[in-house]
């Protein structure tokens, strides 16, 4: 306790029933359940205790209740919520990755809302398998004779690897020792499957022949990591997945493909460098492939696997698939998704795939009307302009690869550009840009028509 802290002032401070008999609570008790309203008004006189302590004047009953409020409201509001997504990164990690269609938001809605058919065959009423409703979508848009899906590609590949190689060898190029989000590390998830790793080649070059000398009696599978998350560039050789694939035949060795952000269509059509597809992967003839749902496919987060019907199968067995199967929410999403892939166009229904093949003729006019009606709202003190900027599809997928794109940048006289950024996340819904040369960036190729009039409304109600 402070030297200037006055005792008398400690017992100024009313008590919460006090507080609840006070006028001024009557707006708080029909705003807020009285459970909550209790808890922030205790809290509310706790941390006025505790300025006091720090030498301060006891807050008058009024202020209490408006600080407890003030509490009550940010404890209302939903810690996992919609936002904005004005960053021009498509596929953003923190921003909950890929948007789902409408087909999806829609069928997670469905089953959320009551019973579900998730594990019972409707036509015998015999228990049935969750997967049933994912696979067979998945055998005709990939051509693959069986299909797997888990809560996320690092668990398909964890469970491809226990299932194929567990106190055996893997061998994987150098190069391919990849580092995924939260500091996961290819070699670890490995050695946790419960295999040996073997790396051959060097970080830039690894040829055929470098598997070939490390194959072993011990060894049970070659693995491919495609580098979905970097990049390597100049003086560099890898061996293409077909020649392992034929080693592996010659060898009774089976080859994993983990492709990473997966994709299930060709992206160069969109200016973008060659992705290779599952498809064309499950063509080589690689025993297992695997991809995330959420990334470049535009669905819900999952590890989607592909491959041999006996691997597959025994995948499925493992006692690990229960501990890492995929939830109905997820599976009807990722059904609905996977639709839209084999009946209708998903360029144009996949928010992912239509962020991405947005064209500027499209994203230009979108900005210079934002940018016009922020001009024309009171509060001078925002200007608006549009500038040239570099959109980025995220997630870990297509590194170094870039989408020109048009933002609306925001230049205040009152506020630095750090503070814009601080209220448009404090707005509701929360709205994320970025930084750039003292301007804050609105990037609005991953901005729909509804939320720029969102963006609108939240400059609008920037204080003077």
């Amino acid at each position: 306790m402070s030297k200037n802290a006055d005792p008398k002032e400690f017992r100024k401070l009313p008590s919460v029933d006090e507080l609840l008999r006070h006028t001024s609570a009557e707006s708080i008790l029909r705003s807020h359940p009285r459970k909550l309203v209790v808890a922030c008004l205790r809290d509310a006189v706790e941390n006025a205790r505790a300025a006091i302590a720090d030498g301060e004047r006891a807050p008058e009953p009024g202020s209490l209740i408006a600080a407890a409020e003030e509490l009550a409201r940010k404890r209302s509001v939903m810690s996992l919520r919609r936002a904005i997504n004005a960053t021009g990164i498509i596929v953003h990690t923190g921003l909950g990755r890929a948007v789902l269609c409408p087909e999806a938001q829609a069928a997670v809605a469905e089953v959320a809302r009551g019973h579900s058919t998730l594990e019972i065959d409707v036509e015998s009423g015999a228990r049935g398998s969750r997967q049933e409703h994912v696979v067979g979508l998945l055998k005709d848009i990939c051509g693959v004779e069986s299909a797997l899906v888990v809560n996320n590609n690092a668990a398909a590949v964890f469970l491809a690897i226990n299932t194929i190689a567990r106190g055996r060898e893997v061998i994987i190029s150098r190069g391919q020792l990849v580092e995924i989000g939260g500091s996961f590390r290819l070699p670890e998830i490995i050695k946790r499957a419960g295999a040996r790793l073997v790396e051959v080649g060097t970080t830039n070059r690894t040829r055929l022949s470098d598997y070939e000398d490390a194959i072993t009696e011990d060894t049970a599978l070659i693995m491919r990591c495609h580098p979905s998350n970097f990049k390597i560039t100049g003086f560099s050789e890898e061996t293409p997945l077909s020649e392992l694939v034929e080693l592996g035949k010659e060898n009774y060795l089976s080859v994993l493909d983990d492709l990473g952000s997966g994709v299930l269509m060709d992206v160069s059509e969109f200016g973008l460098d060659r992705e290779p597809t599952a498809r064309e992967s499950v063509d080589a003839g690689a025993s297992v492939v695997t991809f995330s749902g959420d990334k470049l496919l535009g669905g819900s987060q999952a590890g989607v696997m592909l491959g041999e019907a006996e691997i597959i199968d025994s995948c499925r067995s493992n006692p690990l698939a229960r501990a890492v199967r995929a939830d109905k929410l997820t599976l009807a999403a990722l059904e609905a998704t996977l639709r839209v892939y084999r009946d209708g166009d998903p360029i144009s229904s996949i928010p992912t795939l239509a962020a991405i093949a947005r064209s500027l003729a499209d994203i230009e006019p979108q900005a210079h009307a934002l940018a016009r009606e922020i001009n024309a709202l009171d509060s001078a003190h925002v200007a608006a302009s549009v500038i040239a900027v570099d959109s980025q599809t995220g997630g870990g997928s297509l590194p170094g690869q870039i989408l020109e794109s048009r933002a609306v940048a925001l230049k205040s006289t009152s506020l630095s550009a750090e503070d814009l950024h601080e209220r448009f996340r404090g707005n509701e819904p929360p709205i994320f840009g970025r930084i750039e040369k003292d301007q804050f960036i609105l990037d609005m190729r991953t901005v729909n028509p509804r939320e720029a009039l969102e963006i609108l409304s939240c400059v609008r109600g920037l204080p003077n």
